[in-house]
């Protein structure tokens, strides 16, 4: 079961997943009864989609950064039983709370202990297993964290707002007074990936947005910024590997 809220980080949103029980009749390895070891798990994991954020993760014992996606990912880790905790910081802001360039953890997950001390990373682990709330822990972490940094480049902040609106690049560097090169620079550093790919991202998020309040898929196409509907299905086919329809229905 997944769950999320709005963190007390500004723009950060905290998530929990907990295993979902077994379907009736299954066995200890998730498949339906009658089915042998290498049968899919009854309850499969949806596929994490892009977004430009990055995520703080804790898992029984483990802390992990998830970097900046490009496709879908598929958290099979989440399969294994135990339940898993998130903060996921609004795009362009984990590198600076974090200490690490996006475009280095690109379609990645890695230990925190990559990126912090070893020693601090096991203290902070350890302080989170024995919360009473792991989540709530895990979010203090990430607010420590953040009160001891500087904080994120505005203008990072400018370009998201800018994009998300349906803005082309040019006019975004242009009306930031950036260059195109030290635009694309920045977004490397900040988001993992390009301007362009970031648009693409966050227009993705528009439409699933929109297509699952209903609005129907012409619609969706035009209002989230897309040419026409076939342009919607291959950039959604592309970033997601599913259609919009089969998005919306595992919801």
């Amino acid at each position: 079961m997944y769950a999320e809220r709005a963190s007390r980080l500004p723009g950060a949103v905290v998530w929990s997943r907990v295993p979902s029980p077994p379907a009736p009749g299954a066995d200890n390895g998730g498949a339906a009864s009658g089915g042998g070891p290498g049968d899919p798990p009854a309850t499969p994991v949806a596929a994490v989609l892009p977004d430009g954020c990055m995520d703080l993760l804790w898992t029984e014992g483990r802390l992990l950064v998830a970097g900046p996606d490009t496709g879908p990912y598929v958290p099979d880790e989440v399969s294994s039983g135990g339940g898993w905790a998130g903060v996921r910081f609004f795009p362009g802001t984990a590198p600076t709370y974090l200490g690490v360039p996006a475009d280095e953890l690109r379609d990645r997950r890695v230990e925190l202990t990559d990126l912090w001390a070893a020693s601090e990373v096991r203290r902070l682990a350890a302080r989170i297993d024995a919360a009473d709330d792991p989540v709530t822990a895990l979010e203090d972490v990430a607010l420590r964290r953040a009160a001891d940094t500087e904080q994120p480049d505005p203008v990072l902040l400018d370009v998201v707002a800018s994009l998300d609106a349906g803005r082309p690049v040019a006019r975004t560097a242009d009306e930031l007074g950036l260059g195109a090169r030290q635009l694309h620079r920045r977004s490397l550093t900040a988001f993992g990936y390009g301007p362009k790919t970031l648009a693409r991202v966050l227009r993705l998020q528009r439409a699933l947005a929109l297509a699952r309040d209903g609005v129907p898929f012409a619609e969706t196409a035009l209002r989230a910024g897309f040419a026409d509907q076939a342009h919607l299905a291959r950039d959604v086919r592309e970033l997601a590997g599913a259609t919009l329809g089969e998005l919306v229905a595992r919801r």
